[in-house]
């Protein structure tokens, strides 16, 4: 193993170095599937002592779960960069049915959305905490957008985003509390929108730059570029259907996108390469993409995950991709 996933990439202009490979928390904390508290110990565990120093979670997942195990994880290690997001408070109230079915396992509060300069510095405040340590290094507005909210609600959320949150933000910033700030979204349209307001370290974007989609090489990705502020790719495999599965969207894919998912896979095994290690590698072809972080539920997932990210994948496979049209024409490929 060739263990690509110890290089170091700088977040923006930041002076953060992530792991090219970090780990992302929202499935080990329970995320549409039941997991143990042994199998998220193990893949956290597994995961740092393969040498992954960028670990990112958030208060939402598993209702503060995922912080619980991630500090516990971190707690008396050195050098690990760590990411958390703001917008949501825990409250001890009566969990929504179909948000406890999403997260079986998790802790017994509901969330409220609140991005007011009040509710960002609450839930900062809350996430040390849980976590247990005295410094977070990222901090990101947490699922910001229509997709989220739909148009009427989400005026009302992005306003306070944008006025009261980033300014709590901005000044935790100002006063070294933490080194970078952005948000922590599904939709690349919010952090197109949200440069029109603040100076943005970095942007965690889920799914949408992928290789199954490159729609934002076209706006989002050259805005960023020249505004210096760096990319965080979750959700390379698009929500399972780059990984075995049929979900896209964190729903059923519908069937243009699972025929183009599978056209890709035919290409990958062509080459003799697995899709889902094409689908871990292929973002960090973009400059400002600092690092890629799948999920994993158990030691077992984030040894695959590894191995995966490390596979040696043929320049051929790219440019054959790109040759039948299933990579957008603008973006680029793996050198």
């Amino acid at each position: 193993m060739n263990n690509r996933h110890l290089q170091k990439r700088q977040l923006g202009q930041t002076g953060l170095q992530l792991s090219a490979l970090g780990l992302g928390c929202a499935a080990m904390a329970g995320n549409h599937r039941p997991v143990s508290n042994h199998d998220i110990k193990h893949a956290i565990k597994s995961g740092l002592d393969a040498g992954i120093e960028f670990v990112d979670t958030a208060p939402f997942y598993g209702f503060g779960r995922s912080e619980h195990f991630v500090g516990a994880g971190i707690r008396d290690r050195d050098n690990i960069i760590l990411s958390t997001k703001a917008g949501r408070l825990m409250k001890k109230q009566p969990i929504p049915a179909d948000l406890a079915a999403d997260w079986p396992g998790s802790f017994p509060f509901n969330t409220v959305y609140d991005y007011t300069y009040d509710g960002v510095m609450r839930s900062y405040e809350d996430s040390m905490q849980r976590l247990g340590v005295d410094k977070i290094n990222v901090l990101l507005l947490h699922d910001i957008g229509e997709m989220q909210h739909g148009p009427e609600l989400n005026k009302r959320l992005f306003a306070d985003a944008m006025s009261g949150g980033y300014k709590a933000l901005d000044e935790l910033r100002s006063a070294g509390e933490i080194e970078a700030i952005g948000l922590g979204v599904n939709e690349r349209e919010v952090c197109i929108a949200a440069m029109e307001h603040g100076q943005w370290d970095a942007f965690l974007l889920a799914g949408r730059y992928t290789l199954l989609e490159q729609t934002p090489i076209h706006d989002l990705l050259p805005a960023c570029e020249k505004a210096g502020t760096g990319i965080i790719l979750g959700g390379p495999y698009n929500s399972g259907i780059l990984a075995g599965g049929d979900t896209w969207n964190y729903a059923k894919a519908p069937n243009e996108v699972m025929q183009k998912a599978q056209a890709i896979a035919r290409v990958c095994k062509s080459h003799g390469v697995n899709l889902s290690a094409a689908a871990l590698q292929y973002p960090l072809s973009c400059s400002i993409v600092a690092s890629v972080i799948p999920g994993a539920r158990s030691e077992a997932e984030m040894k695959q995950n590894l191995e995966w990210f490390n596979t040696s994948i043929p320049a051929s496979l790219w440019s054959d991709l790109r040759n039948e049209k299933l990579l957008d024409d603008k973006a680029p490929i793996p050198a």
